[in-house]
């Protein structure tokens, strides 16, 4: 069955909110504490969900593929999206050191996927690299973004593109309800022990703190997440991640009005190339 051609639009709107969500929930509550209060929550609803529709889960072999796609996936990449944006990286920003991904992706999908990369595609993954550079490469310099959220969000990147891999290779057969019930499970016990050893774990309730963390529960890890499992699964794994291109430029564009993150002529241009780049990779 072929990917309808609205999801993968869908999935880079959805996924760009993730960045927005973050940014709003943070003045709130540390990383690590914000982030497993978002796992506790996803998690009271996605297991009465498996159990009353009586999802199969994976077997021990299973199991420890979800573990370590869920480890990198939702914690190495959460983790290292939200403590950069923590130490001051700008939301657009953090979208467009993780845009990064595909370039990664097509170099291990090629290796441990066995999937073939046209000279076409290469061409779109190193424009789109070229792209990125010119926007992250001017804002590092206007922002003067510190080296600790830089190396964070270079994590997040390493994570989520292992993390497609090992998906892509390792989970197409299992259910995606108990794979991502797994997955989120493993991360909130990886990220949970930092809250503890390196956070007050105090949480400001507020209107926009809820208004984040209902969004990053019900949009982002049910709506975002599991639409990102079914396109990895329906299609080639530079493919996917080649819709990433479009996140920064999506991001920026939300992060405009509400954070007033504005961009200059070159970094309007950079975005241009990325989104070209996407044009060049997913073309049939």
């Amino acid at each position: 069955m072929q990917v309808t051609w609205v999801f993968p639009g869908l999935f880079v709107v959805l996924w760009s909110t993730g960045f927005i969500g973050a940014k709003l929930g943070l003045p709130y509550a540390e990383p690590f504490t914000f982030l497993s209060l978002r796992f506790l929550f996803v998690l009271a609803i996605l297991l009465p969900i498996c159990w009353l529709a009586r999802a199969p889960w994976p077997n021990r072999q299973g199991t420890a593929h979800m573990v370590m796609a869920g480890v990198l996936m939702q914690g190495g990449y959460l983790g290292g999206v939200f403590a950069s944006m923590h130490l001051g990286m700008p939301a657009g920003i953090s979208a467009l050191i993780t845009g990064l991904q595909p370039v990664f992706t097509a170099v291990l999908g090629g290796w441990l996927l066995h999937e073939r990369t046209t000279p076409r595609q290469w061409g779109g993954l190193g424009l789109g690299l070229l792209g990125v550079a010119l926007v992250v490469g001017e804002r590092i310099a206007v922002q003067q973004l510190t080296v600790p959220a830089i190396l964070l969000a270079g994590l997040a990147l390493a994570s989520i593109t292992l993390g497609t891999v090992w998906q892509k290779r390792h989970g197409g057969a299992i259910d995606l309800r108990t794979g991502a019930a797994i997955q989120f499970a493993a991360a909130a016990l990886v990220l949970a022990p930092f809250a503890f050893l390196l956070e007050t774990r105090q949480v400001r309730w507020s209107g926009e703190f809820v208004f984040a963390l209902a969004w990053l529960v019900l949009v982002l890890s049910f709506g975002a997440v599991f639409l990102l499992f079914y396109l990895i699964r329906h299609g080639a794994a530079t493919r996917v991640a080649s819709l990433f291109y479009l996140v920064p430029p999506t991001t920026a564009l939300i992060a405009w009005p509400l954070f007033g993150e504005s961009y200059s002529m070159l970094a309007a241009m950079g975005m241009g190339l990325g989104m070209l780049a996407v044009w060049l990779v997913t073309k049939s």
